[in-house]
Order: C-alpha cells, then sequence, then structure tokens
C-alpha cells in the first residue's frame, strides 16, 4: 500500500509572482497517483487576494486539481459566505473537523472524508486553530472548537469507516505536537508557521512545507519517508502563470511610488528576529501618517516574500501588508505602552517559533534582555518611557481586535482611523521615499 501525499500550505501571496505559482503548479502537477492536500492559508493574503476575495486561488486549483485542503485563519479573510463560494468553485475536497457557523459547517465541507489509493483507504480531518476568531476579524461568526477533541472523534469515525491511514490536515502551528501525542493519527499535515518542519513526536509523522510555495513535501505513509521538493528547480506552467499576470495588469495598482538601491529583505529571519529594514519602513510610514508618538507593527502582518527592489509599485507595497485594513491610532498611558512593548517577545502564539519578536516600531528604543526574560529598556524621543504620562500609538487596525496578539492593547484606546495600510505606505513612499536604515531600534541583551 504505497500511498503518497504532496503537501503544500500557506501560500498566501505566491499568486503575486506568477513565475512561482506555476512552477508550484508544475510539481504538483507530476506528482502521478499521490494525492495532494494543503493544510491552509492557500487563499489568502496577498494583492491578487486582496482584490478578487481570494478567487485568484481557483485558477491554481484548476490547474494542479488537489485531492483534500482544510482552512487556515486566511481563508476567512473576506467572511464565511465568501469562503464557501471558494469552496463550492474548487475540485477539491475541503474538510473542516472543527469549525460551524450558526451550528452548521461552511457550506460545502465536510467534517472528515476519505480517499482510496493504490489498495489502500486513506482518511483526512481538518483542524483550525481555536484561536481563530480573535486573529481574524472576519472570522467572528464561526465557532471553532477544541481542535483535540474534535480530531479524536473524527479519528474514531475514520477508523470505523475503514480508513487504513489517517491524515491530519492541521491549521494550529504550535498545537501540532500535542495533536500528535494526544490522538490516533498516522500523520499530521501542518501550517500556520512559516518554517519547515520534518520530524517523529511519539510515533507520529509531522510535516510542515513553510510559507510562499517554496517546496512542497511528500509524504509515503507506508514507509514514513519524507521527499523534499524545490520548486524553484521546476519549469513554469505557463497556462496557470499567464492567468495570473493577466489578473495582475487589472489591479489598477501598478503606479510607481518610488524606487530601492539596496534590496530590503522579508523573509523569516528578517521579520522575525528584532529589528529590520522593511520593519522600520512600515513603522516609520504609520508614525508619519499619524503625527503620533510611537508607531508598531507585528511582525507577522509583514508578509515575507522577494526582496523590494528596484522601481516599487503599489501592488509591491500592498504585497507587504495585503489586508483591507487601516492604520488606526491609539491613546495609551506610559504604564499601558510598556504593557505593549512587553508583548512583543510572547513565545505562546501558536502560528510563531518560541524565540520570535514580534515588533517593529519608530519613534521608539527598546532592549530586552533574554537571561531576565523582560524588557530592559523602552524609550520614546530618546527619554525613558514615563508610567504616568500619556501617548499616542499608530498601528494596525487588527491589533485592536486580536486577543492574541499585544493583548494589551483594546478598541478602548482607538482614538482614530486613519487610510488603509497599503495606502500610507505608498504616501510615505512618494512623500520620503525608501530607504530605511537600522538603527538600534531593538537591541537584544544577553545578561550575565
Amino acid at each position: 500500500m504505497a500511498v503518497r501525499i504532496f503537501h503544500y500550505s500557506d501560500l498566501e501571496n505566491v499568486y503575486d509572482s506568477p513565475a512561482q505559482a506555476g512552477r508550484l503548479a508544475s510539481v504538483l502537477r507530476d506528482r502521478g497517483d499521490a494525492l495532494a492536500a494543503g493544510s491552509g492559508d492557500n487563499t489568502a493574503p496577498g494583492v491578487l487576494s486582496l482584490v478578487t476575495e481570494g478567487h485568484q486561488a481557483l485558477d491554481f486549483y484548476d490547474a494542479v486539481a488537489p485531492d483534500v485542503e482544510t482552512f487556515g485563519n486566511h481563508d476567512f479573510d473576506y467572511g464565511a459566505d465568501v469562503t464557501a463560494d471558494l469552496v463550492a468553485a474548487s475540485p477539491q475536497t475541503w474538510v473542516s473537523t472543527n469549525v460551524t457557523r450558526d451550528g452548521d459547517r461552511v457550506d460545502g465541507a465536510v467534517p472528515w472524508t476519505t480517499v482510496e489509493r493504490d489498495g489502500a483507504t486513506v482518511g483526512f480531518l481538518g483542524v483550525l486553530d481555536d484561536a481563530t476568531p480573535s486573529l481574524n476579524p472576519m472570522a467572528g461568526d464561526l465557532t471553532v472548537t477544541d481542535p483535540v477533541a474534535a480530531a479524536r472523534a473524527a479519528t474514531d469515525a475514520l477508523r470505523d469507516a475503514g480508513a487504513d491511514y489517517v491524515v491530519a490536515l492541521s491549521h494550529l502551528g504550535q498545537g501540532d505536537e500535542e495533536l500528535a501525542v494526544a490522538t490516533d493519527v498516522d500523520a499530521v499535515l501542518g501550517g500556520h508557521v512559516p518554517t519547515e518542519r520534518v520530524e517523529r513526536v511519539d510515533g507520529t509523522l509531522l510535516t510542515r512545507p513553510g510559507s510562499g510555495g517554496g517546496v512542497v513535501l511528500e509524504v509515503d505513509l507506508e514507509t514514513g519517508d519524507v521527499t523534499r521538493h524545490e520548486v524553484a528547480d521546476a519549469p513554469v506552467f505557463e497556462p496557470l502563470a499567464e492567468r495570473l499576470r493577466e489578473r495582475l495588469a487589472r489591479t489598477g495598482l501598478n503606479d510607481t511610488v518610488g524606487r530601492v538601491e539596496d534590496p530590503l529583505e522579508r523573509t523569516e529571519s528578517t521579520l522575525f528576529r528584532g529589528e529590520s529594514r522593511i520593519g522600520n519602513f512600515v513603522a516609520d510610514a504609520y508614525r508619519w501618517a499619524a503625527g503620533s508618538d510611537v508607531a508598531l507593527q507585528n511582525s507577522g502582518g509583514v508578509r515575507d516574500g522577494p526582496a523590494i527592489q528596484g522601481d516599487v509599485t503599489v501592488a509591491d507595497l500592498v504585497s507587504v501588508v495585503p489586508f483591507d485594513e487601516p492604520v488606526s491610532v491609539a491613546e495609551l498611558s506610559g504604564e499601558e505602552l510598556l504593557d505593549v512593548f512587553r508583548g512583543a517577545r510572547d513565545g505562546s502564539l501558536g502560528f510563531a517559533e518560541p524565540d520570535w519578536w514580534h515588533a517593529h516600531v519608530s519613534g521608539a528604543h527598546l532592549a530586552w534582555d533574554h537571561a531576565a526574560g523582560e524588557l530592559a529598556d523602552a524609550r520614546v524621543d530618546g527619554d525613558p518611557v514615563d508610567p504616568d504620562a500619556t501617548y499616542t500609538l499608530a498601528t494596525t487596525d487588527y491589533l485592536f481586535y486580536s486577543d492574541d496578539e499585544f493583548p494589551a492593547l483594546d478598541e478602548a484606546h482607538r482614538v482614530d482611523r486613519l487610510d488603509v495600510q497599503y495606502e500610507v505606505l505608498a504616501d510615505y513612499a512618494r512623500e520620503h521615499g525608501i530607504d530605511p536604515g537600522l538603527e538600534d531600534r531593538v537591541v537584544f541583551r544577553r545578561g550575565d
């Protein structure tokens, strides 16, 4: 019973790079009798996603004909009704074991499914992070139950249905380990965290291909072997690439707003390891637009992708923060601002690695003491933060809704809303250019 699965996940803005999407399609189209499975965030976010409300993913799905898919938090960026439309129009079966709305599954999704391959019955279930309603304001009408309990029930049902293998498609991120230990699944094909993973936990195979469609992992359920396919080595499937190029040409976002001579990287190592040039650019734009004391951009809100370089268009800046959300302004006491800054080193977030740093700032200088696990120093405009003073903070509107990231911020702090994030970036680029540096805005102390 040689059963193989080609695992992809977190494609997000890969559609904004038509050649990359075309190479990914070639890898998946060349899978032979292997199954193709996606573990979430494969419709959004991104430039085309923002313009088409995720429907650009249908071009990809039609090209590669996946077998099964589950939801990620961003697959609800445009509301559950739009998600249901995507489910209905796509060729694969969508499995969603722990997500309901008004007591029912998202239209078209099933709690689990089985697929016959090479004499074996493969059962698939799908689980979503139960923090999703707080991670995504557009998912607020969903009920997302405990994923482990839901996975146990679905596994029992699949075993009763004759499944030789049970595979969990997971968008839990760091929760994959608990899922592996607490359930009887044979493999957990994960997503949500943009770094790769192949290992065994308590005898269960865990895989994660990372974000951006750069790698597809081929899983052999019989042997447990995992083969890594580098998408960059594949030819471009031109029918898909051309379709995406046509979509991009119709976005109306091709106006050049600036030029970058020294490329702005936006990789995991630049976005989540402290201060970065791309993060400084975003935060500076927010503070400039708001005239605020400080600005903050959550690191996960800046999407990874190709470096920003050469002539920069509005579409390029949309790809940096591809959300239809405004920049908003908060008013906080100094003590509340310190609590916000402390949230930059939260190792409990399910979508993140434990050692990541989650804040890009402007107008502030922060020092974090690794040995003590605390904020050692915080300054605004060169002066220590006064706990009794009042400060204004510009940030993404998302942080006022999320209970997960920077919980010290809530809607009661908001005093103003400005333009959509990428419009703020474009206006700032036109006015000031795009040439951010590194200024020791975030430093890490190792202690004694």
